[in-house]
């Protein structure tokens, strides 16, 4: 028999943890000795107290805890697959919400250290060069979300401030960024999200080498190339804080072919993986390792390492096209960082694309 202090030394749960458990009737005493009270424990229960131990490190709630016990007494794998399952799903909706609240608490110290003129207060009007616009736009629409849950990312982000316009689109799993000069406003900076119809109906307009105007005025949003006009109202949401989600640590980078990287992505090994674990979302995903000589190449099943990077396979296809260059940068962090891909000769546009995991 051990003793509770030994029990504790060995499982990694305190003496007072092992009391409560006792009480809470999850991890009882195979022997209480009457007189003293004292706690004894049969050596078979110290695998059951590790697994504790690792169950409450996860934040897994008592009443799950006790279930997982019981079915790992009775080696009901697939209770404990379901409730491990569950509790995994939890914590991952649990982080997400915590990322938009501190996602939301920065922009409210952004707004603090650089205040912007509010949109439904705001009369603006810059011009920009038709050409430039129409590339801009070209680099990041691929990246615009489409889910009716998320309406704020149905559109295309224009970013004003000072003699800069940025633009920029993202669907969760991707986004991408894109600058242009303007002149005619050195105001306060304003923002506004452009709804998908109305952005490609600009980009219908920008098929000339003129400047054209683009106005907002409180919620609407203009864009003049001649005397030919849209318009149209901006969606009423706050977009996210694209400037720190581009902020990415430096990484291996490799210049790639991007014709030859098209048709290796096409014709190469493809693996099936995890857009989204909580929305049971699955792709093509293509496997990217940088070998010693800089050079970037697709791994076969089975020949994946720890630095490899998993990619939805369509995504980096659609970077590649709206990288609009013969050669591309590809810049790669740790297998869970995000890849960025950027031009050579233009710092102005970037997109990155979150990595993927693989199924088993």
């Amino acid at each position: 028999m051990r003793s509770i202090g030994e029990m504790a030394r060995d499982s990694g749960l305190g003496v007072s943890a092992l009391r409560f458990y006792d009480r809470a009737g999850v991890l009882v005493p195979a022997w209480v000795d009457p007189v003293s009270g004292y706690r004894w424990y049969d050596p078979g229960q110290l695998e059951e107290a590790r697994l504790l131990a690792r169950l409450r490190r996860a934040g897994m709630p008592l009443a799950d805890v006790r279930m997982v016990l019981v079915g790992w007494s009775t080696a009901d794998t697939d209770l404990v697959r379901g409730l491990l399952q569950a509790h995994l799903r939890r914590l991952e909706r649990g982080l997400a919400d915590a990322h938009g609240e501190f996602s939301t608490l920065r922009a409210l110290l952004d707004e603090r250290e650089n205040p912007m003129t509010s949109l439904g207060t705001a009369t603006v009007e810059l011009s920009v060069p038709a050409p430039e616009l129409a590339a801009a736009l070209d680099a990041v629409r691929f990246a615009a979300g489409s889910d009716p849950d998320l309406p704020m990312l149905a559109g295309v982000l224009f970013d004003i401030e000072g003699t800069a316009l940025s633009v920029a689109a993202t669907d969760r799993y991707r986004m991408a960024v894109a600058r242009t000069a303007s002149t005619g406003y050195d105001g306060p900076r304003v923002q506004a999200i452009v709804p998908l119809p109305l952005a490609d109906a600009m980009r219908a307009l920008l098929d000339g080498e003129a400047q054209v105007r683009l106005g907002l005025d409180g919620d609407r949003v203009s864009l003049t190339a001649g005397d030919r006009q849209t318009a149209g109202r901006c969606l009423d949401h706050d977009f996210p804080d694209y400037r720190r989600l581009v902020q990415l640590p430096e990484g291996r980078r490799a210049v790639v072919d991007t014709a030859a990287l098209q048709e290796a992505l096409k014709s190469g090994p493809v693996r099936r993986g995890e857009l989204s674990k909580q929305d049971g979302e699955h792709c093509d995903v293509s496997v990217l390792r940088v070998v010693d000589d800089g050079t970037v190449t697709l791994c076969e099943d089975g020949d994946e390492g720890q630095d490899d990077v998993a990619v939805n396979r369509r995504f980096l296809l659609d970077a590649l096209t709206a990288g609009d260059r013969d050669e591309l940068i590809l810049e790669f962090g740790a297998p869970t960082a995000p890849i960025a891909i950027r031009r050579p000769d233009d710092e102005r546009a970037l997109s990155i694309l979150m990595p993927v995991r693989l199924e088993d």
